[in-house]
């Protein structure tokens, strides 16, 4: 059996949780277990190591797994500044980003995106698209493309699809798996 190639997954789980009322997401609870714990074990088998980019709760994050640098940046500027703030944590040559409110990703995600970027080698990011539009936020990226990021957000912008586009990305068709990109706003 061939070993799959070296990614670090990232939960970015450091939102300010606007639409769930102020509360930190990740620790919502849904199906008696918090969002991040469901994400986390969807991700791990997929991926070589988990990290977590969270700006509050860190104790109870970090109890799960490692714990990035909080965001460089104030008043939560949304995810692109998790990633930013994880980069110097990231290790190897690819890095998985999906969101802490996700809990039933596909266990194939990584494996398809992987797929994508082998047979795209000029792309930098492969993200999943649904029927519902692209899942900007279930993404795997070469990491060498991070170095651009810093600028990207300096610039003022914040939208994650704009700087796909600055990168070059592609996207991965799973509308037979829609459900899997469930998001949890609240508490259900």
């Amino acid at each position: 059996m061939t070993r799959p190639p070296l990614i670090s997954g990232l939960i970015l789980a450091g939102g300010a949780g606007r639409r769930a009322g102020g509360q930190d997401k990740g620790l919502l609870n849904w199906q008696g277990l918090p969002l991040i714990d469901h994400v986390y074990r969807r991700i791990a088998p997929q991926v070589s190591e988990v990290l977590i980019s969270c700006n509050r709760n860190r104790e109870r994050y970090a109890a799960l797994s490692t714990v990035t640098n909080a965001d460089l940046r104030p008043e939560y500027q949304g995810p692109l500044a998790g990633l930013e703030a994880a980069t110097a944590a990231i290790t190897h040559p690819l890095v998985m980003i999906v969101p802490c409110d996700t809990p039933i990703l596909p266990a194939n995600l990584a494996k398809h995106l992987l797929q994508a970027l082998a047979q795209s080698p000029e792309e930098s990011v492969a993200y999943a698209k649904t029927r519902d539009g692209g899942q900007y936020l279930c993404a795997l990226m070469r990491t060498e493309c991070l170095l651009s990021l810093p600028a990207f957000l300096d610039s003022g912008q914040r939208a994650v699809r704009h700087w796909y586009e600055q990168v070059g990305a592609v996207a991965v068709d799973m509308d037979n798996q829609s459900e899997s990109f469930l998001n949890i706003n609240a508490l259900a």
